[in-house]
């Protein structure tokens, strides 16, 4: 038999109904905060991540997805979505001279090794604003994140980290005097370090052996390195976090993996999922849209990772009635065949009412169809038998009471609409 791909997910319907829950409350969420959506293609060139995202990150490395066309171009699966925004806006005449707020779904693919929590197909909403170089913008992102979790139940179960890089001088004076520190130990170091000491060296930074970690205790600290505005400006973010009371944690280790981050970065983190707790991270990249292109552009964003969210959802609200819903709201029951007519023409009906509506397949007498509509957690049988097609009568079963009623036909469509309002 052939099984998925090692590390592509598969959503089956009861995980796709938290999914869809979990992921309407974000949604609604960035739409109060008047974000439009933009649609991102699967494929790019994998020049842009190259440049975008940095040739020396582990995603650029080892991570992609890539492959060759009949062209002969070198394309890639998007491994992030923020290279791809920017792309995108500036190809389309979007950024210079204007201001942007925007957001994004879909999934992304990176080659990793799968764990809980850790897909080579995973999802994420990103919100990504343009042409705004202040802390305010930063700080409105982190109220959006907040809002998120308070919607989800889950405000309680996530902690905020936020660290500031300083400009494009300061991270390459911090990185140059880590890498003056490191390169004498290098032998001490982890296997990853090791290899990350030439090419991504803020990463090790984040490492998680014990021995790495133990290192860096002595190491020079990247506070010490930024510069004045940068300062300033950390220094306001947490100002604007205090007076909107939202918890945090000054994180100095806190870089994030991607070469385009400047000034701010922040993550929240969950304690509830093992090893892989981020749930939502992100910064500012002022720098990134000229690396692409463009002209000099401040920027901000983040990216949720949907998949871990959803996890986080299902470990504290493993009972939320907010997302529970059946497969339908009304089941359709039929004497015969010669009435299936009927019951395709009422199913469309009720079905202009935005009701769930399943028709039954297959034959049996009303008793087996009935177990069918209790099996798909129907609130409400309609029997259709020929007394009620020549009357023009529909006959209601309430399939969690057991009470049974007739009514006309446009008076039974509106008690059902009425009666499943709020279900759909």
């Amino acid at each position: 038999m052939v099984q998925a791909v090692r590390g592509m997910r598969d959503v089956l319907p009861d995980a796709a109904r938290r999914w869809r829950h979990v992921e309407s409350v974000v949604q609604q969420v960035l739409r109060t905060f008047a974000y439009e959506e933009v649609h991102l293609p699967l494929l790019e060139f994998t020049e842009l991540f190259a440049r975008g995202v940095g040739e020396a990150t582990d995603i650029v490395e080892k991570e992609m997805y890539t492959l060759a066309d009949r062209d002969g171009d070198s394309l890639s699966l998007r491994p992030e979505g923020t290279a791809s925004c920017v792309r995108v806006l500036q190809e389309h005449g979007l950024l210079y001279n204007q201001t942007q707020r925007v957001c994004y779904a879909g999934p992304m693919f990176r080659y990793e090794k799968p764990q809980k929590g850790r897909y080579r197909q995973f999802y994420q909403i990103g919100a990504e604003v343009f042409g705004f170089a202040g802390p305010d913008v930063d700080a409105e992102l982190i109220q959006m994140g907040a809002q998120i979790w308070r919607a989800l139940g889950l405000e309680q179960h996530l902690r905020l980290e936020i660290n500031t890089l300083g400009d494009g001088n300061a991270r390459k004076a911090y990185r140059d005097a880590l890498v003056a520190y490191l390169t004498p130990l290098q032998a001490e170091l982890d296997a990853d370090s090791q290899r990350r000491l030439q090419t991504n060296p803020l990463r090790i930074l984040d490492a998680k052996a014990a021995q790495t970690q133990a290192l860096l205790k002595s190491a020079p600290q990247l506070p010490d390195f930024v510069d004045e505005h940068s300062a300033a400006h950390f220094a306001r973010l947490r100002e604007l976090l205090d007076g909107m009371q939202i918890n945090y944690v000054c994180n100095p280790k806190l870089v994030r993996g991607l070469d385009y981050y400047t000034h701010t970065v922040f993550e929240w983190i969950t304690e509830d999922l093992g090893a892989q707790g981020t749930v939502c991270a992100g910064g500012r990249y002022d720098g990134l849209v000229e690396r692409l292109g463009g002209r000099p552009t401040p920027a901000v964003g983040f990216a949720l990772g949907l998949d871990r969210l959803l996890l986080l959802h299902e470990a504290v609200c493993a009972d939320n009635p907010g997302f529970a819903e059946n497969a339908a709201d009304v089941y359709i029951c039929y004497a015969n065949d010669a009435l299936l007519s009927h019951g395709l023409e009422l199913a469309a009906r009720l079905r202009r009412e935005k009701l769930r509506v399943r028709l039954h397949m297959g034959g049996g007498n009303f008793k087996k169809q009935l177990k069918r509509a209790d099996a798909c957690g129907a609130g409400w049988a309609v029997l259709l038998g020929e007394d009620e097609v020549n009357s023009g009568t529909l006959s209601l079963k309430n399939l969690t009471s057991g009470e049974q009623q007739q009514l006309d036909v446009e008076a039974g469509c509106g008690m059902l609409a009425a009666a499943c309002a709020g279900s759909t």
